[in-house]
């Protein structure tokens, strides 16, 4: 039997290690990748986030700020918290088409290959759930709470911290086995765990995200200017998308894959195991802009039920949309769904829908 929660890793420290080594194992039986253990120490991560914050490179995501004290400290947002267990897990679907290909066709809409299948909120805070319950079954009652990318949490610091990955240039993790394809979740805990080993960091020299990054977002190696990212102007942003920018987003109507496509670390990437990130959803991986746009408001909330993309709702897909299709070749069918909602209810989307026609137009002059 372990002794109780609050006690120390230098008590029954072996009992503490075979813990550790079995939430591993039973991490991946419920399908997690990898699963790695760190402290609540994030004293270089916070100056990261001041500097951050006070450049305003969080655009309108001022839940950032507000909840600033939260992030850099764990036990801030759940008391009695020592350790993070981090988990990974895959998501790139090997059946999906291609995804240089369907950037290349700019009537095609791309959208991001992490968002084709279920939303992954669901599935990972279910499979860290049944973790912790594993865990209770051994430990009896401790405190914990499971997070999936739900609340304050510099989940690429802890998880780097916990030896899953380091963080690239780009910002996000990444490993040398299997690139930077997979989604991080977490259990704060208060159990005296020992900790994982961080892993060195393997960029080198190396700037293919800076330099593959459409709208110059990646502004410095590590430095991720939210204001000009595809991901954030097509997800995070509500209101109009800057006119500047539009013509760089292409045909990228939901969120950006291009600084890890460019990454040579992916070339290792793994197919998602799990099935609900495996199967694409009602074709987004390879469709027509003009298809999309057709989708009434039903249509969208019946298909997206259950996607990560359903949360941005239907104005905002619209507007997306939009710009793909100003950007897109010109074609009469392309003018003709355009015209088709210039009256739409929503101001954004007629904005939107304004530009694209003018952009369009310029097109065959």
């Amino acid at each position: 039997m372990l002794p109780s929660a609050n006690a120390s890793t230098a008590d029954a420290p072996e009992q503490w290690s075979a813990l550790a080594e079995s939430i591993g194992e039973w991490g991946r039986e419920l399908g997690f990748q990898a699963i790695g253990i760190a402290d609540t120490e994030l004293a270089a991560e916070t100056l990261h986030l001041a500097r951050w914050l006070a450049a305003g490179r969080h655009g309108t995501m001022d839940y950032m700020a507000e909840h600033r004290a939260l992030r850099e400290r764990p036990e801030a947002l759940v008391p009695n918290t020592i350790r993070v267990i981090s988990a990974r897990m895959n998501y790139w679907p090997k059946e999906a088409a291609t995804a240089q290909v369907v950037l290349a066709d700019s009537r095609k809409a791309y959208v991001a290959r992490y968002a084709l299948g279920r939303d992954y909120h669901k599935v990972l805070r279910s499979r860290l759930q049944r973790l912790a319950d594993r865990i209770e079954d051994v430990v009896g009652e401790f405190g914990y709470r499971v997070f999936t990318d739900s609340a304050p949490v510099l989940e690429v610091a802890l998880a780097a911290k916990g030896g899953l990955g380091w963080r690239g240039k780009h910002t996000l993790l990444l490993t040398r086995e299997v690139g930077s394809y997979f989604f991080l979740g977490e259990i704060y805990t208060d159990l005296p765990l020992p900790l994982s080993a961080p892993v060195s960091a393997h960029c080198g020299s190396c700037t293919a995200c800076l330099d593959s990054c459409p709208t110059g977002a990646i502004v410095a190696p590590y430095e991720l200017d939210a204001r000009r990212c595809i991901s954030y102007l097509t997800i995070e942003l509500k209101g109009s998308i800057p006119e500047e920018l539009r013509p760089l987003i292409g045909n990228r109507v939901y969120g950006c894959d291009d600084c890890q496509l460019a990454c040579p670390w992916n070339r290792y990437a793994t197919a998602a195991a799990e099935h609900d990130f495996a199967t694409v959803r009602h074709g987004l991986d390879d469709t027509s802009l003009v298809a999309l746009f057709g989708w009434t408001e039903n249509e969208f909330d019946t298909k997206m039920a259950g996607s990560a993309i359903r949360r941005i709702g239907y104005e905002r897909w619209l507007r997306n949309l939009a710009v793909g299709l100003g950007n897109a070749h010109w074609s009469a069918a392309i003018v003709a769904a355009l015209e088709a909602r210039a009256d739409d209810a929503s101001p954004l989307v007629r904005e939107h829908v304004a530009w694209a026609l003018a952009y369009q137009r310029a097109k065959m002059t």
